[in-house]
C-alpha cells in the first residue's frame, strides 16, 4: 500500500486512491521539484494523458534544458503539448489554452508544469485582449515607468501594483492598443475551462536547500546527458529574442561555446539562473495557490 501513497516531509500524506480515477488532476511546482515524477505514478497508478503546462517545455531545441520527459518516460503513460511549437516560435498563455482544450474531454488530465500562469488561466478563466502591436510595444519600452502610470485609466491604475514595470507596460499597451483599459477586458473575462473544484490541485512546496541541492545535481545530470552538445546544435540558430532561449542554462552554454565564459562559470550561473527562477515560482505558488493541497518536499521526504 505505501507505493499508492504520496508523503510530504511534514509528515502529511494523501492516498492516490483517494484522487477519482475520472477527476483531472492538477500538479502545480517549482523546477526540478519532482513533478514530472508524481504525475507519471498517478498515471500509472490510475490513468490519465499527462499534459505540460511548462511555458518552455512546449518548445522544440532545448529538450535536455527544460527537462522535457524523454523516451523512457513516454513510454510510460502518453504525454500531450511537449516540443509541440518550434524553437523559433511565438506562444502564450492564449495559445495553450487554445491547445488544451480539446485534450480535457478525452482520458482523464493530469497537467503538470512551473507556469503559474498557466494554472491561473485554466482555472480562473483568461480575457480575450487581442495582441499588443510590436509599434506600441516598442514604445513602451523606450518610456520611464512614471510616464506609463499616467498614461493609465484609472480603473486599471487602480487594480495593479504601480512599482511592477511588466504589469504597468502591459496595462499601458492594451489601453494603447484597444482603447480600453485592461480592467474592463478582465471584467469580461469568460468562465474556465477547468474551475478549481472540479479538479484535485496539487502543489508542490519543496524546502529551499533541498531544493537547491537538487537544482545543481539536475543541472550536472543535465550536463552529463548531452546538454552541452543540444546547444552546440542549437547555436547555429540562437538568437536571444527567441521565447524559447529563456530555457534556463541555455544563454550560458551558448555563451561558453561562443567562447565569453569557460564551462564551470556557464554552469554556476545556470544554477544560480534556476535557484532565482524557482524562488520567483514559489512566491507565485504561496500567493496563489493556498487552496490547493500542498505537498511539503525536504530533506524528510
Amino acid at each position: 500500500m505505501a507505493e499508492h501513497v504520496i508523503k510530504g516531509s511534514d509528515g502529511r500524506a494523501f492516498a492516490l486512491d483517494a484522487i477519482a480515477p475520472d477527476r483531472p488532476v492538477l500538479i502545480a511546482g517549482p523546477t526540478a521539484s519532482g513533478k514530472s515524477a508524481l504525475a507519471l505514478r498517478i498515471a500509472e497508478h490510475a490513468g490519465g494523458v499527462i499534459i505540460n503546462a511548462d511555458a518552455l517545455q512546449v518548445f522544440g531545441g532545448w529538450r535536455i534544458l527544460t527537462a522535457r520527459p524523454d523516451d523512457a518516460d513516454l513510454a510510460r503513460a502518453p504525454h500531450c503539448l511537449y516540443g509541440h511549437v518550434p524553437f523559433d516560435g511565438v506562444y502564450s498563455v492564449g495559445h495553450w489554452l487554445r491547445d488544451i482544450a480539446p485534450l480535457l474531454g478525452g482520458a482523464r488530465p493530469i497537467i503538470v508544469g512551473g507556469t503559474g500562469l498557466y494554472f491561473h488561466a485554466l482555472t480562473q478563466g483568461l480575457a480575450d485582449i487581442p495582441a499588443t502591436p510590436p509599434a506600441v510595444r516598442g514604445a513602451a519600452d523606450e518610456m520611464d515607468l512614471p510616464d506609463l502610470v499616467a498614461g493609465l485609466d484609472s480603473a486599471s491604475a487602480g487594480g495593479i501594483d504601480l512599482n511592477n514595470r511588466a504589469r504597468v507596460q502591459r496595462a499601458w499597451e492594451v489601453l494603447q492598443a484597444t482603447g480600453e483599459g485592461i480592467a474592463a477586458w478582465q471584467s469580461r473575462t469568460p468562465a474556465p475551462l477547468l474551475p478549481l473544484d472540479a479538479v484535485y490541485p496539487i502543489a508542490m512546496m519543496p524546502d529551499v536547500d533541498w531544493l537547491n541541492a537538487r537544482i545543481a545535481q539536475r543541472f550536472d545530470l543535465m550536463i552529463a546527458g548531452g546538454a552541452l552538445e543540444e546547444a552546440r546544435a542549437m547555436l547555429p540558430h540562437w538568437d536571444p529574442a527567441h521565447l524559447s532561449s529563456k530555457a534556463i542554462g541555455a544563454p550560458e552554454l551558448i555563451a561558453h561555446l561562443q567562447g565569453a565564459m569557460p564551462l564551470d562559470e556557464a554552469r554556476d550561473a545556470a544554477i544560480i539562473a534556476t535557484r532565482q527562477y524557482a524562488k520567483r515560482q514559489r512566491t507565485w505558488f504561496r500567493a496563489r495557490m493556498k487552496a490547493w493541497q500542498h505537498l511539503h518536499l525536504g530533506r524528510g521526504a
